[in-house]
Parts: structure tokens; sequence; C-alpha cells
């Protein structure tokens, strides 16, 4: 997506287009009921201990993933394929409710009209800047709250073509429903190859290494005390930071740390697709991961736009000159889904039999620190980034912060727990996240998608970041503040030309090694 002139977000435009589009989707939908018994006797089931800390005032955010199709959306067709699949997951089918007699936040299932989670406007398909126009529907998603009397997910349809796609369609959720990874696997489960319409994706999965039989017994053990002394060490020094990060470790104030309330402002959403091939090439040339090369691209990325709006205070307007300040603390939350996610396989069966499959919110973050530099090797931001997390790999901090959040709730409360979680997150910079997608083109309900740009909203930072992978593409979809990031595509395009420096980088060590 090319650069845009930014303009306020039209909100009450989007609310009337949303209230329209509201209204056509209830005059033809139908009514799905769940089960029959369902029907005759309520049923509730407790929220787990996220759910509850996601309805607090302090930790109320939502998903929201950008789908591109290559074709017009069919909406009796999505709605047709919402109701055998999403319809059958009890999350899509209850809503929140407060047991009176305990004061318990629970489930509690629901009849579930369709019609009145789409929203479908009349859009005129020959309007003056149709990728505008998406992009403000999209961000003005981000300040209008869910109706909390049905089930909290909503489906937005745009049939207007814009640069990268024929139509457009958002889904929105709130996410007590479940964490990041479940719910774009259970997206997934909803796909299809292109190629064959009855098989699932693929989606890669990293490589163990086989240990070796040749390998004596001593050195195994060596290596095992090493690796569980690594563990040991990283996550003391790594509960420490964390610890004081509550207390009183915050980042320093660069250009793009959110201040107090951020959480609460009206976001951007933007996203820029670079070559995945070429990060590949990257990796293979350095015999690193993925992950490696995401962090690496991040760290530049940021580097560069950091340069530039430091120079832009001085008045300095070249990129080239160095005008960051020393000693930056700059810190990116990743979060990590403790549970493993149950996989597409399996969350399909589910849908497709009723059946019943591992669900919820059981997550922990890593505060991983983002070096803010100008290297003289471009390279060099690559191998910080391995060296950084191949330590958080010896860690259990992850775990560490989801059993000190569940420990603070069970003995203080919901309310308290957010309220800590919010302070911790709200003294890092960023949010980051790495999904792998499908390798091959997909299709959701009949539609062959051109991209996904998943991204999260409500959290206290300015910028949040989200790396997802598809077909031979990484899309980089970003939340931003505009009123501390007024230039978002300035930063995409500084995260498209890091990848690019390294790439040039690798090839040109290997003609000098030639």
């Amino acid at each position: 997506m090319g650069s845009l002139g930014l303009k306020p977000i039209d909100t009450k435009t989007t609310i009337e287009l949303s209230k329209m589009g509201m209204t056509n989707g209830q005059k033809n939908s139908t009514v799905v009921v769940v089960e029959e018994e369902q029907k005759k006797q309520v049923q509730l089931e407790p929220a787990s201990p996220a759910t509850r800390l996601f309805h607090t005032k302090s930790l109320s955010c939502h998903i929201i993933a950008i789908l591109g199709c290559t074709t017009k959306i069919n909406v009796d067709l999505i709605k047709k394929g919402l109701e055998s699949t999403l319809l059958n997951h009890p999350r899509f089918t209850s809503i929140p409710v407060v047991d009176e007699k305990k004061g318990v936040r629970k489930w509690k299932q629901t009849t579930v009209n369709v019609g009145n989670h789409m929203v479908c406007p009349d859009l005129d398909p020959d309007m003056d800047s149709p990728d505008e126009f998406v992009e403000n529907y999209t961000s003005s998603l981000t300040t209008i709250p869910m109706d909390m009397t049905k089930p909290l997910w909503e489906v937005h349809i745009l049939n207007v073509k814009t640069s990268e796609a024929e139509a457009t369609g958002i889904l929105k959720l709130h996410h007590s429903i479940g964490d990041g990874m479940s719910i774009i696997s259970l997206i997934l489960a909803c796909t299809r190859k292109a190629s064959d319409p009855e098989a699932l994706p693929t989606i890669p999965t990293g490589s163990k290494k086989e240990s070796s039989d040749e390998a004596g017994f001593c050195r195994r053990f060596c290596f095992s005390v090493w690796v569980l002394s690594m563990v040991f060490w990283n996550t003391f020094v790594d509960a420490i930071l964390f610890l004081a990060t509550i207390l009183f470790l915050k980042d320093t104030e660069t250009p793009i740390k959110g201040g107090a309330g951020v959480e609460h402002n009206p976001k951007r959403l933007v996203h820029r697709t670079i070559s995945l091939d070429d990060m590949k090439i990257v990796k293979n040339a350095l015999n690193l991961t993925i992950n490696d090369v995401v962090m690496g691209i991040a760290q530049a990325g940021i580097s560069r736009y950091l340069n530039r709006r430091y120079g832009n205070k001085k008045g300095r307007g070249s990129s080239k000159t160095n005008n960051l300040p020393k000693n930056i603390r700059l810190r990116g939350s990743i979060v990590f889904n403790i549970r493993p996610s149950a996989g597409i396989k399996v969350l399909a069966e589910m849908m497709e039999k009723k059946s019943k499959a591992k669900w919820g919110n059981k997550i922990g973050y890593v505060l991983t620190p983002l070096p803010i530099s100008l290297p003289d090797n471009p390279l060099d931001y690559i191998h910080q980034a391995k060296a950084i997390i191949d330590k958080k790999n010896l860690s259990l901090e992850s775990r560490f912060s989801f059993a000190a959040a569940k420990l603070t709730q069970d003995i203080f409360g919901s309310n308290v727990a957010a309220k800590l979680t919010n302070r911790v997150l709200s003294h890092t910079t960023i949010l980051l996240s790495n999904v792998v997608g499908p390798q091959e083109e997909i299709t959701f309900f009949g539609h062959k998608l051109a991209y996904a740009a998943p991204t999260i909203c409500g959290l206290p930072h300015a910028l949040i970041m989200h790396f997802q992978s598809y077909c031979n593409k990484m899309t980089i979809s970003m939340s931003v503040d505009p009123l501390v990031i007024p230039d978002p595509y300035q930063l995409c395009d500084d995260f498209e030309d890091s990848l690019q420096m390294f790439k040039n980088a690798v090839i040109k060590e290997g003609a000098a090694a030639v």
C-alpha cells in the first residue's frame, strides 16, 4: 500500500455506514440456535482468569483482522460459512455475564442472529481514494465499543476495490474470546487450500534437531546441566527486571512512546507487505531463523525512524547523520501463548462435529530490549537480535509473568491485576508478535485471500506491530496512535528499506567470500 494523505478518522461517517449495513444484514439473516437443549436451560461456563482481566477498564482490548480478497465478497456465502463453522464454537455463541450469587464473571449461551453481527454498507465502487476510505473505516473501528448484550464479534464487508484487493473483510472481536494465536488458528480452520477446496492449509513448523546417539552420556549430561543453569539464571534476571518494571523501571521517553491514557486514543491501522523470500535469503545466508530477521527488521526500522525524528527536532533533515541520544532504553512486550495451540485440524473438527478442544486465554509476556543505534554494519542489527532471542529462549519469563498476574488476581481481584499488567506494559514502548501463516494460497468460504493483517487495539502502546506471513509474503500490520506517530507510512518505508539493506549486505558478503 503506497503512502496516502492521512486525514482525521471520520468516525461519524463510519458509524452511519455500520448502522446501515447492520440493518440490511438483519433483514435477510436467519436465526441460528446452537443446541435444542440450550433453549430449555441456561448454560453458564466459568470465565478464565485472563478473560476476566480483559473485561476490566484497564485492559479492555479488541482483535481486528483485516482480510483482503481477490474477488468481490458474496455476503450470503459468508453467512452460510459462519453458520456452519464459527457458530459451532461456544465462545461465538456466548455473552459475558456476572453470576449474581457468586459475583463471578461467566459465559452464558445464547441464540445468535448472524445478521446482527454483519455490517455490509452499500458503497460506491467508483469512489475517490478507496484505499483511504478502507483505512479510515478500519481505523474507526478502534473507537466504536462492542455491544455486550450479544456475542462479542462482528464481521464487516467492504465491497470496494483497493490497490491490494478487490474487496476487504474485517473481523473484530473482543480479546476475552481467546488469545491471538487461538483466534488466528480458528480463522485458518475456516479456510481451505485454493488448489484443493477440501484440504486445510499447511502451516510450517519449526524443525527439531535430532539428538545424536553417538554423543556420549557425559557430554549430554553436561549440556543438560548447562541448559538448566542458563534457564535458572536468565529467569532470575528477567524476574528481577520484571519486578523493577512494575516498581520504577521505564523506557526512555522517545518520540514513539505513548503517554498516559494512550490505550483510549483512536488508532490508525496501516500495513505494509514485504518479501518473505528476501527474508529467507537473509536467514539462510546467516544461518538464523525468521524470528531473528523479524526482530532485526524491527530494531533497524525503529532506529532509522527515531534518528529521523530526532534529526527533525534538531533541524537536521538528513537521516544519514547520527542524531540518536545515547543510552536509549526501548523494550518490546512480546506476548506468548502459554497453552499450546490446539491446531487448525483439531479446531476444524471441533466446528464440524461440535466437539471440544482446548481454548481460552492463557498468555504471558516477555520484555525484550531493542537496542537503538546506527551501526556501520547493518547485519549487526540481526546479530544483536539473535543474541537477545537466544537468551529469552532459555528463560521462563513468560510463565513467570503469567503466574504473577494470576497470583495477583487470586489475592487482590481482577481490577488490581489488570492495573498491574497495564502498568508493566505502559513502561515499555511497543508490542510485538510474529505469526506463521499458510505456505500456499487459501480461500475463506470460497474467497481467495490476497493478504491478512491482524492487529490489536486497547493496550497502552502508541505502536503495536504484528508480522503475519502468507505464501511468499510477510505483512507488517501496525496499530499506531496518530498523535504520537503522525507519519506511519514513513515507518513502513523504514522497515521495508531495512530488509533491503540486510539483503544487499548478505549478497555483498557472499560475493566478497567468493
